[in-house]
């Protein structure tokens, strides 16, 4: 990789988005090709992974870890955007709900579950983003989707009036909506609830300790020098060496044969490995003997 190619943890603020850090770092670093793996709303704060130059083609790889979260849940007020940023549609007193109650439904929302994004969502609806229509007045039925919550505690419960607050701790798959969680949370106890604040603690292996605070990163003498080697966060891949002869062959586009070095199934994905750094990423094809065709490549003859 090349000196302004790599992955930057920034410990995003509250109030930006995600392309706001992106925006930043692109002006910072004089950079054109930078982008981010795993979006964080304006409100919410913690770890944002931007990948820099050459690494933005690894992207789709990027930030597929699970993802760690904390923040605070409010019973008794349910909002449309399922956070506090949104219009109150539905109230109710919470002051009847106890921490043990809360705590058994959580165990309901814990494991492989159905998950019906926020209508205030990326997810794309016959072309159109969810938020797009649902700022236009348009209700739609978000289908619901398969995700996987590893951990979902909550502690520090305490009454606010007619409200009742908790503070949480997620561990959850890629695309999981932690407010949509807390949003059914409040419907396996009988309130409204929503999200009060959110803030992601790490994606796979890297961690918010790690990251640097973008007002910090900014004042940097050095920016360049926080750039991170994107093997560190490329988790779940297979890595492989081959010989110079094969990443010659893999640089040219052909699909070579591997035999028994790896034992994968047609369409995993292998790193290819070349003194230390992504040479490629290749794909496993139905070929016999066992056999991998380049899908991006970043090894170069020299």
């Amino acid at each position: 990789m090349q000196a302004l190619d790599g992955v930057l943890l920034i410990d995003k603020p509250q109030g930006m988005t995600s392309h706001d850090v992106v925006n930043r770092v692109r002006r910072k670093l004089g950079v054109r090709r930078v982008g981010h793996a795993g979006t964080l709303d304006p409100m919410a704060t913690g770890l944002l992974m931007i990948c820099v130059g050459r690494v933005t083609r690894l992207l789709e790889y990027l930030g597929q870890g699970d993802k760690d979260y904390s923040g605070t849940v409010v019973f008794g007020v349910g909002t449309d955007t399922d956070d506090a940023e949104g219009t109150v549609v539905a109230q109710a007193s919470a002051a009847g709900l106890d921490l043990a109650a809360v705590r058994q439904a959580a165990l309901r929302l814990t494991g492989e579950i159905r998950q019906r994004p926020p209508q205030y969502s990326a997810v794309h609806i016959d072309g159109r983003r969810a938020y797009d229509l649902a700022r236009q007045g348009k209700k739609v039925e978000l289908p619901e989707r398969t995700v996987r919550v590893q951990a979902f505690t909550l502690d520090e419960f305490r009454h606010e009036g007619e409200l009742a607050v908790a503070r949480f701790h997620v561990r959850c798959s890629k695309g999981t909506y932690v407010r949509a969680l807390c949003r059914d949370l409040g419907a396996l106890v009988g309130l409204p609830a929503h999200m009060r604040s959110l803030r992601r603690l790490a994606i796979g292996s890297a961690r918010v300790e790690d990251a640097i605070s973008l007002d910090d990163w900014m004042a940097s003498g050095d920016p360049a020098s926080h750039l991170r080697d994107p093997l560190l966060y490329l988790e779940g891949l297979p890595m492989w060496q081959p010989p110079r002869e094969v990443l010659e062959r893999l640089a040219n586009g052909q699909t070579v044969e591997v035999g028994d070095l790896l034992s994968l199934s047609p369409g995993d994905l292998v790193l290819v490995i070349d003194a230390g750094a992504v040479a490629a990423v290749g794909e496993v094809v139905d070929h016999q003997p066992a056999a991998v065709r380049p899908k991006k490549v970043f090894w170069k003859r020299g």
